[in-house]
């Protein structure tokens, strides 16, 4: 759980890596290890993979519907990616931030620099494996791309590592115990930042000043 003191307004935390670095994976380890977090799930036009649930993993669209929503100005990012589009719901996330909850984005770079853009109190985070075999062999593990499809992931990795200096935290996913731990590590720390204690203090020094008896 998070520390007894809470700042009122919610927090977005973002994860992006490479395909094959376990970022799906992370995410969910972590909001099962922190109740406060929630996930905000994307939209995206790609079609279901084995074992996903529609509202659990994504909102499934179509092309039609991404587009009709992308228009009307109701995504606060959107990406294409190996030929699909991915995306976030502007409205959901801003109730999400006014009811006070801290909200988790699993997106891609090019998702997440512009988050990054739009909004002033972002806390980002860039997962990689410990190497560039790892992250081919995962990725071949999987089971789910064709070779073609594996290659040009990873060509796309080598420029998404990159942008890995845009990101305040880099977590290296050696092992997913350890990853987990990182992460929860980072948004503990982020919750006592200074300028997030303020209110806390505030009530804590006005408690400390000497009484009159």
């Amino acid at each position: 759980m998070y520390p007894i003191h809470r700042v009122k307004k919610g927090q977005v935390f973002i994860i992006s890596a490479p395909s094959g670095s376990g970022k799906t994976t992370l995410g969910k380890e972590l909001i099962n290890s922190l109740p406060d977090l929630q996930r905000l799930i994307s939209y995206t036009t790609r079609k279901p993979r084995p074992g996903e649930q529609e509202g659990v993993d994504y909102f499934f669209l179509t092309s039609e519907e991404f587009e009709e929503k992308k228009m009307k100005g109701e995504l606060i990012e959107w990406a294409e990616v190996f030929d699909h589009y991915y995306g976030t719901s502007r409205k959901r996330l801003t109730q999400h931030l006014q009811q006070g909850k801290d909200v988790l984005l699993l997106i891609d770079v090019q998702g997440a620099l512009q988050i990054m853009e739009k909004l002033p109190r972002v806390v980002s985070i860039f997962v990689l494996p410990p190497s560039w075999d790892v992250l081919k062999q995962r990725l071949e593990e999987r089971s789910a791309d064709t070779a073609e499809e594996i290659q040009r992931r990873l060509r796309a990795a080598e420029k998404e590592i990159d942008y890995w200096s845009h990101y305040d935290y880099i977590v290296i996913n050696n092992t997913l115990t350890e990853a987990v731990e990182k992460l929860r590590s980072i948004i503990m720390a982020e919750h006592s930042r200074r300028d997030k204690m303020k209110e806390v203090m505030q009530r804590l020094i006005d408690d400390f000043r000497p009484r009159k008896r």
